[in-house]
């Protein structure tokens, strides 16, 4: 494996409410100098929540997407509160946006969107044992809840409203997590 360039300097060259640009200049291994840019990380973290209903059943949420001026479907998400844990970030969006609480949770993978622009991650956590609980959110409309069963994800997937890449690939994950599990149950033949 290549040696990680030097960072020999971060530089803030825009800001907003909600973003920070930072300018990297770096130092690759062969002596080679390039100035990147990239969405500066935010502190606390981001989390997706896989919310299932039962083995085959996840709720995905319909909301107003500003990027791209749509409404589209995905998985609840949001930052972590400062001091939250994956854990309760995760419990405190799913009662927000779906409407339901979890007695379990299972962090299952961090995935990045654009690496060589967003140093962020976000954590995919599946909740399970889920149980009507609501609270209130920063939502400015209420969000539509759509239950998706995880055996049609091969035809949701070439929906025009589902297109949020992390959404689709927190969906394979799970279902081969819960496939995998299914073949590790004992059998009674």
């Amino acid at each position: 494996m290549a040696k990680l360039p030097e960072i020999l300097k971060k530089t803030i060259v825009a800001r907003s409410r909600f973003f920070a640009v930072e300018e990297l200049e770096l130092r690759f291994s062969n002596g080679a100098r390039r100035t990147y840019e990239r969405l500066r990380p935010g502190t606390a973290g981001a989390v997706m929540v896989v919310p299932l209903l039962d083995d085959d059943t996840v709720l995905m949420i319909r909301e107003y997407g500003a990027g791209v001026e749509d409404y589209t479907l995905g998985l609840p998400k949001g930052g972590l509160e400062p001091g939250e844990t994956l854990e309760q970030g995760a419990h405190r969006e799913l009662q927000e946006e779906v409407g339901y609480g979890a007695t379990r949770f299972t962090v299952l993978k961090a995935l990045s969107l654009s690496p060589g622009y967003m140093a962020s991650r976000l954590s995919i956590l599946v909740a399970e044992g889920l149980y009507p609980s609501r609270l209130d959110g920063d939502e400015p409309e209420p969000i539509e809840v759509v239950p998706m069963k995880l055996s049609e994800l091969s035809d949701w997937a070439w929906r025009e409203d589902l297109h949020e890449a992390r959404s689709l690939a927190a969906l394979y994950l799970v279902r081969d997590l819960l496939r995998a599990r299914a073949e590790q149950l004992p059998h009674n033949d």
